[in-house]
């Protein structure tokens, strides 16, 4: 599965980096970063003096393009604003990169001297090569011309180990976070739960992954009458991923996510326009096959197992009807009242079948709902256990794949009380949000068995293309669950 952007780090001196592009960090104030002066004398310009007069103040965002020319040996020239000196962290650069990514994608070649920054060369240079990927990143699968893509990016400044090593780093998640934003954007038509159980299985035996995918039959014959019911309206047949990779010790960490191909509410449908963009019901489960990809490539030593069930949510003849209900894995029942709150139902299943791995810890994710309250750009966190839970935040402040925790608040519980069975999808006179998922969810994992529940409801799909994000699947969040699953394994990412 290679990536058609290749990284290389480079002692060389950024005048005589040989690239379409060469990219230079800016201070506010403005102030030349790494490189700057070099560059400055090579030139023969006065640069801050340049920015000035252009309205530049170095200001994160704020970005200048020159030819290059006389002692610089790059086409041209970026001066890209990275906010205050004393601010440049690992994150600033990864941003930085993202905005690069996105506007360079004409340019071949890449040079920047961004890994440069911060305290630590072989985090600056992750960030750089995560970064760079996720910003140049673009859906164009479905075009008659594809959009050029940069084909390498260099890494100006030192050619050391730690840098080396920190852009392989960044190169795999980034590349295997593009891939799940892959799956994610693609058509319902074509992103069947068949086809996504396809893609698992190759990405497995390339990643050397063990995988069993279940068929419609054996979910039948396994309990799963939450995947099933989900699915029961379509005619593509369900299908559940199962991978595992074994290659640490103690108890495995479990990773699944919500794998619903397309959200048409069943026979409680939605309605225009929250319906055109339901192919993005399944970003949780490509999440969930990019966590693994992204561990096994990077080589951590780590027991882990991953179950994704991929169900499309349809208004079929046979589809689940509100009032129904349904027997999951394990033997607890659910009252199925709207089905449009299926993604709950069918990760009830997953939990129930994780949790007889007996893990460390299981950590799930789901677009369940938008009733997080926390916008666009953080996840909201509930669970068993609140250490787990900052663990994770942690992992995902580093790797600027941001959430806050909710209370799985019990009080709430007794509104999703079903007279016909041990639980119903949604709460009393219909009140629904993230942390009534959470409750609904608790009920299904086993007593003992750490879980962490993510609702990305908000973060995992970008409406709208900003500066760092083009309009669609943000990936959310691998990078979070792949730094949470490093760190388990005695090997934290920089």
């Amino acid at each position: 599965m290679p990536d058609p952007t290749t990284f290389e780090a480079s002692s060389r001196p950024a005048p005589e980096s040989e690239a379409d592009l060469l990219t230079l960090p800016v201070f506010e104030g403005p102030a030349l970063g790494p490189g700057g002066a070099d560059v400055q004398r090579a030139l023969g310009l006065d640069l801050v003096d340049l920015l000035r007069r252009s309205g530049t103040t170095g200001k994160a965002g704020e970005s200048v393009v020159i030819p290059g020319g006389n002692g610089v040996t790059a086409r041209n020239v970026q001066l890209l604003g990275v906010g205050p000196e004393a601010s440049a962290t690992a994150q600033v650069v990864r941003e930085a990169a993202m905005r690069v990514g996105a506007a360079a994608r004409r340019h071949p070649v890449v040079a920047s001297t961004l890994a440069a920054l911060g305290p630590s060369p072989e985090a600056s240079a992750h960030a750089l090569a995560e970064g760079f990927l996720l910003g140049a990143y673009r859906f164009d699968r479905y075009k008659s011309e594809r959009e050029p893509r940069t084909e390498r990016v260099i890494a100006v400044g030192s050619a050391a180990a730690p840098v080396r090593r920190g852009l392989e780093r960044g190169r795999i998640l980034g590349s295997a976070t593009n891939w799940g934003r892959d799956l994610t954007n693609m058509p319902a038509r074509d992103a069947t739960p068949s086809f996504l159980a396809d893609e698992a299985a190759a990405m497995a035996k390339a990643a050397g992954v063990r995988c069993k995918v279940w068929t419609k039959a054996e979910l039948e014959r396994g309990g799963f009458g939450g995947v099933l019911g989900v699915g029961s309206g379509s005619q593509h047949e369900p299908r559940m991923v199962e991978l595992t990779l074994t290659r640490g010790r103690g108890k495995p960490i479990a990773v699944t996510g919500k794998g619903v191909t397309f959200d048409s509410g069943g026979i409680s449908i939605k309605h225009h326009p929250q319906i055109e963009f339901m192919r993005s019901d399944m970003a949780a489960g490509a999440a969930a096959l990019a966590t693994v990809r992204a561990v096994a490539e990077l080589g951590l030593k780590v027991n882990l197992v991953a179950a994704v069930a991929f169900a499309e949510n349809m208004p079929g003849a046979a589809a689940t009807k509100p009032g129904d209900v349904l027997r999951h894995r394990g033997g607890r029942t659910s009252e199925v009242l709207d089905t449009d709150a299926e993604g709950r139902v069918l990760l009830a299943d997953v939990l129930a079948y994780l949790s007889e791995k007996d893990p460390a810890v299981i950590l799930d994710s789901g677009t369940l709902t938008d009733a997080g309250g926390l916008g666009a750009d953080l996840w909201a966190v509930m669970g068993t256990d609140h250490d787990l839970a900052a663990e994770l935040l942690r992992a995902g402040e580093e790797g600027g794949d941001r959430g806050w925790e909710l209370p799985l608040w019990a009080p709430y519980r007794p509104l999703i009380d079903s007279p016909l069975a041990d639980v119903k999808n949604v709460g009393d006179h219909n009140i629904d949000s993230s942390i009534m998922c959470g409750l609904f969810l608790r009920d299904f994992v086993a007593d003992g068995v750490p879980w962490l529940h993510l609702d990305t409801g908000s973060s995992a799909w970008a409406d709208y293309a900003t500066d760092l994000w083009p309009e669609g699947a943000k990936g959310a969040p691998v990078r979070a669950f792949v730094r949470f699953i490093a760190r388990r394994a005695g090997r934290p990412l920089p």
